[in-house]
């Protein structure tokens, strides 16, 4: 898990490497200047040597400015490389995510990948930065005090001793019990951005249907639960501060009481004392520092687990050593495929689906609500793997084309429509970033997009809103087809893509397709059949399997699913999920 995460630290290596050089050139200088005062009292004030005094005197200036110039050195570059190591690890996770399947999206949640973008990268980093500087620094000011007290005298310097070791005994307790807690903490936060993320996002509904307090009450109850995790970790934390100054404290008073006693019996200076207590306050407050420290940590060890997880995760598809680089035409041939979306899942998704599809044919798909008729045609541009079987594309497995290319080639509308805040054209250049205006007017019309989109009054320059709310379903659905058709896919696949728009649009856009894309072949899942009566072929998907497959006429003379669902919408405009009689 660490050797993932300091992966990326990157082009931050000097700057984490100088940060804690400068901290212990901080702490050597602040080591000085006790043993330098405790030369000023016993050889200066005391012998009344003022000459001593400048001199020692300047010396300790000297030191407390490097002391200085070193603490900022240290802090800038702590936080240059802490910020950096953020970032590249945002990145990171970014662009990992960018490269996974379907299959590995599905195994995690938007909000979960949200925190692990935000707030669990924040954790690593404070953590990053705390063990750069305070991680460093505490350790070192401990040691170097601890010699120096000892070499002032071991009798006063064995008081330390034995209160590092208990203090840092019951520290090591309080740690790990509130670690436990914070281990339960940051995973909470997936539920409550889950929670925030689908009140935004549907906050229409929200308001049509006055539900803002139950909203609001799920959103309590998650930020409750946060709540109540941290404040049971504070409460064992709550403990640090009392035995620290209770600790420091202590050690004041018995060095206090034994180094008066020394002093009387001439075996110790009054600069020796001093400077004995200044080292009692370094080292009490670098156990100080060091608790502070493994708290961070304690907090970030789950973060820097989650954020692991992502980084170690490996796409389901993979490019071959030598892919295909060019799709020779847009057959489709599915041989015995079988397909489930886990690998352990006992009942596969599709089931044994053998499948012949001439270049530039159209074939429509229809089915029941679960009939796999999405799961069918992901397969085609390999948005998931077979789990058995093979499906091929102009010929050639499609595991064996480069993936860009593919999907290049195999153009797909998604049954969830998804536009891009900005133009109409930079949305419609999502399909071909190189697109002329007259390209994208030209897709346009063969999607009926062009009859809204002149009525606009900044035409293709029109500003979309996120997720495309300022324009209708239909316009939306046209818009997202006008976009697959600048990629000039040799496979277009439309899955429920006009379910929006009307019978007569649908027609129009039906009819550009056939007379002007006839070498592209076209899939288009419906629940209308007169959405797809007009088509080559029509595949009939019952619970996975491939029920009919042939022409309008001969599916109703041959297959019952098929006519039953014909009947009842020719009489009464039902679905494909209303069978007659029901």
């Amino acid at each position: 898990m660490i050797r993932t995460l300091l992966k990326e630290v990157r082009q931050y290596k000097r700057a984490s490497i100088a940060t804690p050089v400068f901290m212990i050139l901080e702490v050597l200088m602040e080591t000085m200047i006790p043993f330098l005062m405790a030369s000023i009292i016993d050889n200066g004030v005391n012998a009344g040597d003022m000459g001593h005094i400048y001199k020692v005197g300047g010396v300790m200036v000297v030191a407390a400015a490097f002391g200085l110039l070193a603490g900022v050195a240290g802090g800038r570059y702590g936080a240059k490389a802490s910020t950096g190591f953020a970032r590249n690890l945002r990145q990171a996770m970014f662009y990992k995510i960018q490269d996974f399947s379907f299959a590995n999206i599905d195994k995690y949640s938007t909000a979960g990948l949200v925190t692990r973008l935000t707030t669990d990268v924040t954790n690593i980093q404070n953590a990053y930065q705390m063990t750069l500087r305070m991680f460093t620094r505490a350790p070192a000011s401990l040691l170097c005090a601890m010699i120096m007290a000892f070499r002032i005298n071991m009798r006063l310097a064995s008081i330390y001793l034995i209160a590092v070791v208990l203090l840092g005994c019951v520290l090591f307790f309080i740690m790990n019990h509130a670690t436990k807690y914070f281990q339960q903490a940051f995973p909470k936060y997936d539920d409550m951005n889950a929670s925030v993320q689908e009140n935004v996002s549907a906050i229409r509904v929200v308001k049509a249907y006055v539900r803002e307090e139950h909203e609001t009450s799920k959103f309590r109850k998650t930020s409750e639960n946060i709540y109540r995790i941290f404040v049971k970790a504070e409460c064992n934390l709550v403990y640090n501060a009392p035995l620290m100054q209770f600790t420091v404290y202590t050690c004041i008073l018995l060095i206090s009481w034994i180094g008066a006693k020394m002093i009387v019996a001439d075996s110790l200076t009054t600069g020796e004392m001093m400077s004995l207590l200044t080292y009692c306050m370094n080292i009490l407050m670098s156990l100080m520092m060091l608790s502070m420290v493994f708290v961070m940590i304690s907090m970030s060890t789950a973060s820097a687990r989650r954020i692991s997880e992502v980084l170690n995760e490996t796409s389901d598809l993979k490019n071959p050593e030598n892919p295909l680089r060019e799709v020779a035409d847009g057959s489709i041939c599915f041989r015995h495929v079988d397909f489930a979306y886990k690998k352990e899942s006992q009942e596969p998704v599709l089931r044994d689906i053998n499948l012949d599809i001439r270049s530039g044919e159209t074939i429509g798909i229809i089915g029941g609500t679960g009939s796999a008729k999405t799961s069918l045609v992901n397969l085609i541009s390999r948005l998931y793997d077979v789990t058995a079987g093979a499906v091929l594309v102009g010929g050639r497995d499609v595991r064996e084309y480069d993936m860009e290319v593919l999907r290049n080639q195999v153009s797909v509308v998604l049954q969830n429509n998804v536009l891009f805040s900005g133009s109409i054209l930079d949305n419609l250049r999502w399909g071909n970033r190189y697109a002329s205006r007259e390209e994208c007017e030209e897709a346009c019309r063969l999607a009926c997009a062009d009859e809204f989109i002149s009525k606009f009054p900044q035409g293709y320059d029109t500003h979309i809103e996120q997720g495309g709310s300022n324009v209708s379903g239909g316009q939306k659905q046209r818009l997202c087809i006008a976009r697959a058709l600048l990629k000039k896919p040799k496979v277009l696949i439309l899955d429920d893509s006009t379910s929006a728009v009307d019978t007569a649009t649908d027609a129009k856009i039906r009819r550009a397709f056939r007379e002007e894309l006839p070498e592209t072949t076209k899939l288009i899942i419906a629940q209308r059949i007169t959405s797809v009566q007009d088509a080559d072929h029509i595949i009939v998907m019952d619970e996975g399997r491939i029920h009919g497959f042939g022409t309008h006429e001969e599916l109703l003379a041959g297959n019952e699913i098929y006519r039953e669902v014909y009947e009842s919408q020719t009489k009464g405009g039902g679905d494909f999920d209303e069978k007659a009689g029901e």
